[in-house]
């Protein structure tokens, strides 16, 4: 099963499980996790339901590429994981 893991930057705000997941693509594994907790959502998309400008999500090591519906497809063996932008100098 995927799995999908959230930067520890995101922990200072909420629960940020490490799931395994029954997901074909990257949205469903999302969903999964804001199923767990539902704040993360917030953290993650916007009102829109699109990737957050400042969130940047990998999938097997590469970018994805569908920020809007997150359609990415996912195999059984699949690492996503989603981390935050930080700024600062």
């Amino acid at each position: 099963m995927p799995r999908v893991e959230f930067t520890p930057q995101l922990k200072r705000f909420t629960e940020t499980p490490r799931i395994d997941v029954p997901a074909a693509t990257l949205r469903e594994a999302l969903d999964a996790a804001f199923e767990r907790n539902p704040r993360l959502r917030g953290y993650v998309l916007d009102d829109q339901g699109h990737v957050r400008a400042n969130v940047v999500i990998y999938i097997d090591g590469q970018a994805s590429r569908d920020r809007l519906a997150q359609g990415d497809p996912l195999r059984p063996d699949s690492s996503v994981y989603v981390l935050q932008a930080l700024s600062g100098g």
